[in-house]
């Protein structure tokens, strides 16, 4: 398959409430860094430059210099409110930008650059999965700004609503497990048994579940 010729950024998103998981994901501790950092050094590999978008006075684990932080202008709105943070942030500086969450330590670069890669031509390309978009993986072209910024004003939170107004390709697993043949990089962090298991197969120390009440 033939290298992207798109320029594209990222943008993590990390402002969620993780209730089911007890306490902010982003700091949760991942080997030798956390969360955060590793979901940014990871996507650091196939993308630049980074965003990282926090909910309202979040607290956030140190970041590189060269990673930008932004804040939701309003709290509680979900992706498609950090989403239009993010690409505000980028401005004219990428094309395109691949957007994550902050929960997905087991993503690979490879993952990053085939998603960008089957995106050319389109506004937004979302893995789907299983009968389910993912649009915490997908690459979406800067230029869809003004259609999220459209359905924030008029409460249409839900990511489908962009993918039903502008371009959008789904992208199969089948198109995706040569670079990532368990489809790791879509393995979200939600609970402790969820924790325990990305630790588990990443070889990492499950030490923090040794002080965890839940």
């Amino acid at each position: 398959m033939t290298e992207s010729t798109l320029t594209a950024a990222g943008i993590v998103l990390c402002g969620g409430r993780s209730r089911r998981m007890g306490q902010a994901k982003a700091m949760l501790p991942f080997g030798s860094e956390s969360m955060l950092v590793r979901v940014v050094r990871l996507l650091g590999e196939a993308v630049g430059p980074v965003v990282v978008v926090a909910a309202p006075e979040q607290k956030l684990p140190p970041l590189r210099a060269t990673v930008s932080v932004v804040h939701d202008r309003q709290p509680d709105r979900g992706p498609l409110e950090g989403l239009a943070g993010g690409l505000r942030t980028l401005g004219d500086r990428a094309e395109s930008a691949f957007v994550t969450g902050c929960d997905v330590p087991l993503l690979l670069p490879e993952f990053v650059r085939r998603v960008i890669g089957l995106s050319e031509g389109y506004d937004v390309g979302v893995p789907h999965v299983d009968g389910f978009d993912e649009p915490l993986a997908a690459v979406y072209n800067c230029s869809v700004l003004s259609e999220v910024e459209l359905l924030l004003a008029t409460g249409r939170l839900r990511p489908a609503y962009l993918f039903d107004r502008v371009r959008t390709r789904r992208i199969t697993a089948d198109e995706l497990t040569d670079v990532d043949p368990k489809l790791a990089s879509l393995a979200n962090i939600n609970s402790p048994a969820d924790y325990r298991a990305a630790l588990e197969q990443a070889g990492e120390s499950s030490e923090w579940f040794s002080n965890y009440e839940p």
